[in-house]
């Protein structure tokens, strides 16, 4: 024996067998099959999956190959470096497969990068490592010595775990004279002794024999068992127990309730008294049998003692025994058929699952798994499907699912998605698994920041504080994470002359805006610049928005006094003839005021006089006239104080101081209010004088106005540099324009005089006044 095994162990190999028929994710194929015989020990090789898949080693270990065995005690390692696959433990067939034959081990080879499986099976080869094992190490068999010869006596089988030719081949008994045993062979291929009388019995003659029977395994060399059969010769009892049938055949619902009437057997004997009495029991019942089936000694009814498994066992075969009070019994063979029901939901393994998923990517695998149910025919017959609303997909090979993306995901639309597998088999009552997964959407950078506005007006008063917060601006994201955090920064601006980065600056998280320095409107109405907002993804998306500040005037500015000049000089002494007729106009005080709006609104009022109720000032326009005739009583020098004051709040003002000469025999020219007619112009004959006098005074005064333009041009000509882009174009500079309407002249005047002679008075006028036309800019412009 012990050579024996030494032998087995030397022959020992791997036997490896490959077939392939096709491999394909979405089709069907031919699983590879592989052979090992059993006892292996551990971490030996069993195939090198490298090769077998035609895969270079980088490639190899690149696509992170694993091997999966679901449903089976099969261990398996895989070398991921060299593509061998090796035993992870000692095989043993038995504790595997159990009597199954072949046994054939399932598992599954899965590649990633893309997705793709293979099947595999493994078949382990049995060896002769086990002996014939009979349960009963003694049998006691009792004949009556009125049998006759061939009478046979079924003895009870020995068990051996190994199958095929390594199960017991045949039974032998020891020698004698009586009896001979035959192997007889039941419909499930298990094999049984059957003892044979070739020799009528003698009781007298010898009442017991003690034989050994010996069962013999078909393996190289063979194994045995025994077991010690104790044959009593009894005395006559002439009638055996017969049953109605050898054979009853049966079929039973495998959700039968235990207590349930499997069938009933009947058996009669011919003989009378406690000689035909019968009593039934299972006869040669192995552990299962016996667990499972109960029969009734006195009626036969064998019933359930437990509730049946198609699952595990499809069908039954229960020996009944009939016996009699006396020595003899008969025989008959129940055949128990399980009937399968729907009692398994589908079952769904899962081996691979991804989430999240980036967005915008092609077809996807998701997840992939397998599907299977216990239960056959109808009811092992499976349907998978998910929601159909869902932009997912299922694609099946054999009861392999792969679950894929039917179209570009959008994670702006739809973040994740919850999806349900709903796995029903076929059977009555339908049965169904779900698996709820959620799937995740990874969120790519595809949108660029928006504006809430396309462009923003903001206000600022001027002479603000610097570091002023003016305002903010706005921008959003769909993205997420980083994606989605957006920078602000101020773009450069379209006009080089705008020293933006010196007026204003930007919060880069948040988008305040504030001022950098205290505006001025007078020398800076408005301007503008655009605002750029960029996310952190990679690549970096931006949008961009237009800003607008207009500056708000405020009250700053009080009015300056054009004509006559407060210059500190000599004061002008305006000449009016003593003859002069109520509103005769002496002269016009001309001011401006830098500010705008009702801020530049100009009043003109008379403040001080020699002597009041002489002379008049209009309010609007500035024109000082006589009020009242005047006479030899009035006094020749008058002092006239004209106060000029704006609309602000509060107001600010301004004196100009007048030096009036009223002068006989000489007439001056004179505006008339516009309803009065002008007077027919008399000779004088000091109309020479007074034009000489005139014109010295109307050229210094010309002179002086337009010195005093040049300067003002000039200086607001390089604050026009920062601002001018937004100042409306015409033919006069913005701080010169009239805004009130109300006749107030804010550009410096010129007046004309035409002296008429040859009329009797020599009396001149003022024709009308003339007004430069200053050109838009700066001359340097």
């Amino acid at each position: 024996m012990e050579a024996s095994g030494k032998l087995i162990c030397r022959q020992r190999q791997v036997v490896f067998s490959f077939f392939l028929l096709g491999l394909s994710l979405v089709g069907l194929a031919e699983p590879r099959r592989y052979s090992m015989v059993e006892e292996t020990e551990g971490s030996s090789f069993v195939t090198n999956l490298a090769k077998d898949l035609g895969l270079e080693q980088t490639e190899f270990s690149r696509r992170g190959v694993r091997v999966v065995s679901r449903g089976n005690k099969l261990q398996l390692q895989l070398n991921q470096e060299t593509g061998d696959l090796l035993l992870n433990e000692k095989l043993d067939r038995e504790d595997l497969c159990g009597h199954r034959e072949p046994c054939v081990l399932r598992f599954q080879v899965l590649l990633e990068s893309p997705f793709e499986f293979f099947q595999a099976e493994l078949q382990v080869i049995d060896i002769n490592d086990h002996s014939p094992v009979f349960l009963d190490k003694q049998m006691l068999v009792k004949v009556s010595e009125s049998s006759p010869p061939g009478t046979a006596f079924p003895l009870k089988n020995a068990e051996d775990l190994d199958v095929g030719q390594n199960n017991i081949e045949n039974y032998i008994i020891s020698p004698n004279s009586y009896f001979r045993v035959l192997t007889r062979k039941r419909s499930d291929g298990r094999k049984y002794p059957e003892l044979v009388l070739d020799k009528a019995l003698d009781r007298e003659e010898e009442a017991e024999l003690r034989l050994t029977l010996t069962a013999l395994d078909g393996g190289s060399p063979p194994r045995s068992g025994t077991a010690q059969v104790y044959i009593e010769v009894l005395d006559v009892n002439d009638n055996a127990p017969e049953f109605e049938q050898p054979f009853y055949r049966v079929q039973i619902s495998e959700d039968s309730p235990v207590g349930f009437l499997v069938v009933k057997v009947s058996a009669t004997d011919a003989d009378t008294g406690v000689n035909g009495e019968i009593s039934y029991s299972l006869f040669q019942a192995s552990d299962e049998i016996g667990k499972t089936f109960k029969i009734n000694p006195l009626t036969g009814e064998i019933e359930l003692k437990k509730q049946l498994d198609f699952e595990k066992l499809q069908s039954y075969e229960v020996n009944i025994e009939a016996r009699d009070a006396g020595t003899f019994s008969g025989k008959c063979t129940v055949l128990i058929q399980v009937i399968d029901v729907n009692d398994h939901a589908p079952e769904v393994t899962m081996s691979a699952f991804t989430s999240p998923i980036p967005e915008n990517a092609p077809e996807t695998v998701v997840a992939l798994f397998s599907v299977s149910d216990l239960d056959s025919g109808e009811n092992g017959k499976i349907s998978c499907s998910i929601q159909e609303d869902l932009p997912f997909l299922l694609k099946s090979a054999e009861n392999f699912y792969t679950l894929l993306t039917e179209r570009p995901l959008d994670r702006e639309s739809r973040a994740e998605y919850n999806i349900t597998i709903t796995v029903t088999d076929l059977g009555t009552p339908m049965l169904k698994t779900q698996l709820n997964m959620t799937v995740l959407v990874a969120d790519v950078n595809d949108n660029a920041p928006a504006f809430t506005q396309t462009s923003y007006t903001l206000f600022v008063r001027e002479n603000n504080s610097p570091a002023l917060h003016i305002g903010s601006v706005s921008a959003t994201d769909r993205d997420s994470g980083t994606n989605a955090q957006v920078t602000y920064s101020l773009l450069p601006p379209q006009d080089p002359h705008l020293p933006l980065a010196s007026l204003v600056s930007i919060n880069a998280d948040k988008g305040h805006l504030f001022a950098l320095r205290s505006l001025d409107y007078e020398a800076l109405q408005a301007f503008e610049f655009r605002v750029g907002a960029s996310d952190r993804g990679s690549p970096a998306l931006s949008s961009e928005a237009l800003v607008r500040v207009l500056v708000l005037d405020a009250k700053d500015n009080s009015p300056f006094v054009l004509y006559p000049l407060q210059n500190g000089s000599a004061p002008c002494t305006e000449l009016v003839p003593r003859a002069a007729e109520p509103g005769y106009l002496v002269t016009k005080v001309v001011a401006v005021d830098g500010d705008s709006g009702q801020n530049a609104w100009l009043s003109y009022q008379l403040l001080k006089a020699t002597e009041p109720g002489l002379f008049g000032v209009w309010a609007h326009n500035g024109e000082v006239r006589t009020a009242r005739l005047l006479s030899e009583r009035n006094a020749a020098k008058h002092r006239l104080v004209v106060l000029v004051k704006d609309n602000g709040e509060p107001p600010r003002s301004a004196t100009a101081t007048l030096q009036v000469l009223l002068v006989d025999g000489f007439s001056q020219p004179y505006l008339p209010f516009p309803e009065a007619a002008p007077a027919q112009a008399q000779a004088d004959s000091l109309t020479v004088y007074l034009v000489v006098a005139l014109a010295s005074v109307s050229s210094l005064f010309l002179f002086l106005v337009f010195l005093f333009v040049a300067v003002r041009l000039c200086r607001r000509s390089r604050a026009a540099s920062v601002g001018r882009f937004l100042v409306p174009e015409g033919p006069l500079p913005g701080h010169l324009v009239d805004v009130s309407g109300t006749g107030t002249l804010s550009q410096s005047y010129q007046y004309e005089v035409c002296l008429a002679g040859g009329s009797g008075t020599n009396e001149s006028k003022f024709l009308k006044p003339i007004i430069p036309n200053f050109p838009p800019q700066c001359p340097g412009k």
